[in-house]
C-alpha cells in the first residue's frame, strides 16, 4: 500500500486537514501522515472546529509531527506554503497550492477544507487506478 505525506511548513493546519481527509477518503488505498519543519504544540483551533462541522475530530488520532516523526513515504503532497516548501524523498511530489486559512474567517477556512476535500477525491482516484 502506498504511503502518503502531506507537507507544510508548520503541519498545524492544511496538512493536517489533508491527513484526517486521507484517513477517511483513502482508506485501503493508501496511508497517510503529515509533518512540517516547524515544531507546533497542537493543531490550529479553527481548522479542528471546521473538520468538526463535517464529523471529522483531527484530536482524536492526530497531532503535529516533524518531518523525521514520520515513516518513509512514495508520495509527497506539498500544501502550498508560499516559502520555501520542506522537502522529502519520495517517488511523486506534487503542490496544492492551497492558501494558509490561519486568522481568517469560517467563511474562508470552509472554502479551503472543501477545497482539499476535492483535491483528496481526485488524489484518491489516481492512487487507486495507479495513475501516480
Amino acid at each position: 500500500m502506498e504511503k502518503v505525506a502531506f507537507i507544510c511548513v508548520h503541519n498545524s493546519c492544511r496538512s493536517q486537514m489533508a491527513e484526517a481527509f486521507g484517513k477517511v477518503m483513502g482508506l485501503n488505498v493508501f496511508e497517510c501522515f503529515s509533518a512540517g519543519t516547524d515544531e507546533r504544540d497542537y493543531i490550529n483551533q479553527d481548522a479542528v472546529r471546521i473538520m468538526k462541522e463535517i464529523g471529522i475530530d483531527m484530536e482524536l488520532s492526530q497531532n503535529p509531527k516533524l518531518l523525521q516523526d514520520i515513516p518513509e513515504v512514495d508520495i509527497v503532497i506539498t500544501m502550498g506554503c508560499n516559502v520555501q516548501c520542506p522537502v522529502l524523498p519520495c517517488a511523486y511530489r506534487e503542490d496544492w497550492g492551497i492558501e494558509d486559512p490561519s486568522g481568517k474567517t469560517d467563511k474562508e477556512f470552509r472554502v479551503i477544507r472543501n477545497t482539499i476535500k476535492t483535491k483528496m477525491d481526485d488524489l484518491v482516484s489516481r492512487v487507486r487506478a495507479g495513475v501516480i
